[in-house]
């Protein structure tokens, strides 16, 4: 198996520059002095081209053929498949237009966060045309080499085999009875509780918290830390994992939620089969398969009563302003449906509607039925039809408030709902499989949760597609009723 062990190693050489740009990442993110970014981007640029050139080189592509003709078990077949993809989605783009994108895509994001906080529409629309030229090339080189449209092709290099013809009809479903869902939870709810009125919570104190709540999710301290963004995020690699958050000293479920949600990425990354280092067999299956993660346990678990009974105690002890703070208060604020502008601070039955609104501006987009100078109107009009809500003139909180669209992730945002429609699926299954599963999160057991999550997902890393790693979890493929029913059975009681 000679061209197969040369396909590894390279593959083991790729994966040290991926680990290298991951913390190069992060640090710009979170420690990196403003005038270190263009020296970074430039920094970040080179990996990029070095991990483009060693992956396209001829020898790939004749290593790839030779290795098909080898004898390999399923595992090695399965590591030989996820090579051949990587290699197939690198070799369609030029070196040149790799490095043009991550340059491009630096200088937007490093302007974009003193942008946003000046609400410059007008500064960020100059930086932002240039990544979107830049995407829309690669989208039609990737598109000519798939047969597919120009948005089909980068969807697929976040959730390899979906369409968004398929995503039109999933979405087209959710919005038919969302909105109807959306009035009837906010008419039977009650008024908000007393978490909203005045009050400090210390930076302090909610780190305590965030890392207490941490550990109650077995998050792996060895391997990775929690540090404070702009944005939320799951950086790193599965053996050094980097979280962050962003704390309000005037609330904290905001930035306490959201270290919850990437946690959910964090086990899954730091769970991640340990026997293929290196290896794309050993990588998450797909960006919707990593939200399911995070999901699952920010809003399956962090968000039902049970977990919110455990971690209640948690709140009290570090929170000075949150000792008078009684369960059902919490469980009534964080259970709380209210319609907003900041997609990562929405609740979950309005959160899709955040989703559906960026798939469909950046689908056009990248389709070139509009353009960038559309894009704020476009999305004032959405929020209107969608959750009743204007963003005029507030690009600070509208169209400006992600990270996403500054580097070119175009076609990453569906897999927010897709990953909490699998979310769904996998608590029911394993809710089916282990009855006493809510009993078991009051007392702050989680390890059958956990050991379930491992043994249906984070093992199995890339070895399947989708549809068989959710097929052998719950029985089915993708089923869209679970959300249906979790959003119904949560907040209307039926």
């Amino acid at each position: 198996m000679k061209a197969y062990q040369a396909l590894t190693e390279r593959f083991q050489r790729l994966a040290r520059l991926d680990h290298l740009s991951a913390i190069a990442g992060w640090d710009m993110q979170t420690m990196m002095p403003s005038g270190g970014s263009d020296a970074r981007g430039e920094a970040l640029a080179e990996l990029s081209v070095m991990h483009h050139e060693i992956l396209v080189q001829a020898s790939t592509a004749e290593l790839i053929a030779q290795a098909q003709q080898e004898p390999l078990d399923s595992d090695q077949q399965a590591n030989l498949r996820e090579i051949s993809r990587h290699y197939a989605d690198a070799a369609i783009l030029p070196t040149e237009l790799v490095e043009a994108k991550a340059l491009a895509g630096s200088r937007c994001e490093q302007a974009w966060r003193q942008q946003r906080i000046d609400n410059d529409w007008q500064g960020f629309q100059r930086n932002l045309v240039p990544v979107v030229d830049l995407s829309r090339q690669e989208a039609q080189l990737r598109a000519q080499a798939l047969g597919s449209t120009p948005y089909d092709a980068l969807l697929n290099l976040y959730e390899p085999g979906m369409t968004s013809q398929r995503l039109d009809t999933l979405f087209g479903e959710l919005i038919g009875w969302l909105p109807d869902l959306l009035q009837q939870v906010i008419a039977k709810q009650p008024a908000a509780t007393a978490l909203q009125t005045a009050r400090v919570y210390p930076i302090s104190q909610q780190k305590a918290l965030a890392e207490s709540v941490m550990q109650l999710l077995d998050f792996d301290f060895n391997h990775g830390r929690l540090d404070v963004s702009a944005h939320p995020f799951c950086g790193g690699v599965s053996t050094d994992v980097r979280i962050t958050t962003r704390y309000d000293s005037s609330e904290f479920l905001s930035a306490l939620m959201g270290v919850i949600h990437e946690t959910g990425h964090a086990r899954y990354e730091q769970n991640l089969p340990k026997q293929w280092p290196g290896q794309p067999i050993a990588l998450a299956r797909s960006t919707a398969i990593h939200e399911s993660q995070s999901l699952f346990l920010e809003m399956q678990l962090g968000r039902s009563r049970a977990f919110l009974q455990r971690l209640h105690p948690l709140i009290c002890q570090h929170l000075t302003a949150a000792a008078d703070l009684t369960l059902d208060d919490l469980v009534q604020q964080v259970q709380h449906v209210s319609p907003g502008l900041i997609r990562v601070d929405a609740d979950e039955v309005s959160y899709p509607a955040h989703v559906v609104l960026r798939y469909e501006i950046e689908r056009s987009l990248i389709n070139g039925e509009v353009e960038v100078a559309d894009i704020p109107a476009l999305w004032d009009e959405k929020m209107q039809r969608y959750l009743g809500l204007s963003t005029a003139g507030d690009y600070r909180n509208g169209c400006m408030q992600d990270i996403h669209w500054t580097d070119g992730s175009f076609g990453y945002f569906p897999t927010y709902t897709l990953g909490a429609m699998y979310a769904a699926q996998l608590f029911n299954s394993l809710a089916q499989q282990l009855p006493s599963v809510d009993e078991a999160i009051t007392l702050g057991d989680l390890d059958p949760i956990f050991s379930w999550l491992n043994n249906a997902i984070w093992r199995q890393g890339s070895r399947f597609s989708v549809d068989t790693l959710v097929q052998q979890a719950t029985g089915e493929t993708l089923n869209p009723k679970w959300f249906k029913q979790h959003l119904t059975r949560r907040y209307l009681g039926n």
